[in-house]
């Protein structure tokens, strides 16, 4: 049986709908838009949950261009008489500014009048019309000029709504997806203040003073505070995350993951993508990552047995994570809520969506709200006001905290080497009492994984990393991973450089806090597969073997 294609990376409605591609019919939208009435409205939702597409989709519904059957047997095409008195009836400017990422202010505004000539120049039938007089063509002329003035640029969409509206004899509907890229790239590179001058006028001048302009929609990851960029537009209608209109359109429902893994008959699936990918909560919606689901669905297509993966990650740097995991350095209490957080628990913070770049990383409290919008964090229940349980949302996102905390101990490692180097020769030496003591020294200061949330192996691949970071302060050993010996593998073997040694280490995590049974365990393992064999088969005269066992932020280390 042929199925549809899986739409992974595909942005464009009418391509997704002409080229066969499976669809998560979010037409619905259209709909609630229209009946939920607001003169400008803004979506804040987190990356790779489909608000290009949907901005897509709006763009082909209500456009006097195109070919109106894409909507064929969609939700939205049983609305007749909507459909009737709305498809098809209205010029619409859909430009996206996603693609302003550069170094200097100069660049990002070549950038930005390049992206605003290209929107404009679909529209070249002006300098024909009719309903256009000389001076308003030779304005409209200025939108295609290679050498655009800021000028021309902040009064771009406003002065094209008005050159549509004069040839249509309607008005016009304006589509601006990810508004607030450039001002995330802005900040980043010390250009922010001009950018956010220029981006204003960009945005008020289309929104604020726009007589054309029937309704527009914005799409973005933060809120912007209206006193920043928004100063004066009273006819902002703000939906974030947080809120219940429209909760189901950005992310797919529980009911529509089901519906594709059957639809490509890999419904065994379903739990793990589950535990991977879901609990996100957008008002009263449970979603999942859109992303993250379509890259795995497609990877189990071609391979059952593959596991789950972090597909998200690869989409950004995640700086906000890292910088929020720096941002514990000795505090303590924050360092137990990360804890907490990790272990699958809720810890309860006053969030702040309205927020200006400079402001982020101000305080730990605007890193929280950052989280939030961002969607590194996710609401548990209902808020209180500003006050909301917080919560990471899955196994996927677990996974870029737990990446950030490894490197943060990394860096705190590079910063210790005499305490890291008498861990090393007390390892060498055999003293298992003193390598127990300066392991949970480190245990106790970095951000430990104590959770119940996550299988057993994955905890002892933490400690594993812990370990691995510690033993790399000795530049001149050998050190290997997983390493085949005998029948199995070694979690860690490290041969120091006397060259007549070799070490063996067998991690365990002891979910029961019971931790000599967890070494003795450790312990058997390296007995029952034999990888001492191997090194003596190579003529290491020297070996010795540990046992480690963790729980929370204890260890106990045992030397056969």
């Amino acid at each position: 049986m042929s199925r549809k294609k899986l739409p992974i990376g595909i942005e464009d409605f009418e391509e997704l709908r002409s080229e066969d591609f499976y669809y998560v019919d979010k037409t619905g939208l259209i709909r609630d838009l229209l009946d939920n009435w607001g003169k400008v409205n803004l979506f804040t939702r987190p990356r790779r949950f489909g608000k290009t597409l949907n901005m897509s989709m709006l763009e082909h519904f209500f456009s006097l261009e195109g070919d109106k059957s894409i909507f064929d047997g969609l939700e939205i095409a049983e609305e007749k008489a909507l459909c009737e008195e709305y498809m098809g009836k209205y010029p619409v400017v859909f430009i996206s500014l996603k693609g302003i990422d550069a170094g200097t202010y100069e660049t990002a505004f070549q950038m930005a009048a390049r992206i605003l000539k290209s929107t404009a120049g679909k529209a070249r039938y002006l300098l024909n019309s009719d309903a256009l007089d000389e001076q308003e063509k030779a304005d409209y002329r200025k939108l295609l000029d290679d050498n655009m003035s800021e000028g021309t640029f902040g009064d771009g969409l406003r002065l094209l709504s008005e050159l549509l509206e004069k040839h249509y004899g309607t008005k016009v509907i304006l589509l601006i997806d990810e508004y607030d890229v450039p001002l995330a790239k802005a900040h980043a590179n010390g250009y922010y203040d001009r950018m956010i001058s220029l981006i204003r006028s960009f945005l008020g001048q289309a929104l604020k003073t726009n007589s054309s302009l029937k309704f527009a929609v914005l799409t973005g990851c933060l809120r912007i505070s209206k006193e920043s960029i928004f100063t004066g537009l009273n006819n902002l209608k703000v939906l974030s995350i947080a809120d219940e209109r429209f909760d189901e359109y950005f992310g797919f429902t529980d009911r529509e993951v089901r519906d594709l893994l059957a639809y490509y008959g890999i419904a065994s699936h379903y739990e793990a993508i589950k535990t991977w990918y879901d609990g996100y909560q957008f008002g009263n919606a449970e979603v999942y990552c859109p992303w993250d689901v379509l890259n795995y669905c497609d990877r189990i297509r071609s391979a059952p047995d593959a596991q789950p993966e972090n597909y998200w990650i690869n989409t950004s740097s995640n700086d906000a994570v890292a910088r929020f995991i720096r941002e514990t350095g000795n505090a303590a209490m924050l360092k137990r809520e990360i804890e907490r957080l990790v272990a699958g628990e809720t810890v309860t913070k006053e969030i702040h969506q309205e927020l200006t770049y400079p402001e982020i990383y101000r305080t730990v409290d605007n890193i929280w709200s950052l989280l939030f919008t961002t969607g590194y964090l996710t609401q548990r229940g209902k808020p209180e006001g500003r006050v909301m349980k917080l919560a990471i949302p899955n196994l996927a996102v677990r996974d870029i905290f737990v990446t950030q905390i490894m490197e943060y101990f990394k860096e705190n490692v590079r910063e210790d080497g005499e305490t890291l180097n008498r861990f090393c020769e007390a390892l060498q030496n055999g003293e298992a009492e003193e390598v127990e003591r300066i392991f949970t020294g480190y245990l106790r200061r970095t951000i430990s994984i104590r959770d119940t949330a996550v299988r057993k192996e994955m905890k002892e691949n933490f400690y594993h990393g812990v370990l691995l970071g510690i033993l790399g302060v000795k530049s001149r050993w050998g050190v290997a991973s997983n390493h085949e010996m005998g029948e199995g593998y070694a979690d860690i073997l490290a041969e120091p450089d006397t060259g007549d040694m070799g070490i063996i280490i067998e991690v365990k995590y002891a979910h029961d806090g019971d931790l000599e049974a967890a070494c003795e365990e450790a312990l058997k393992q390296i007995e029952h597969t034999g990888y001492e064999d191997d090194l003596e088969d190579d003529g290491v005269e020297k070996i010795l073997k540990y046992g480690i066992a963790c729980y929370k932020k204890r260890c106990r280390v045992t030397l056969a």
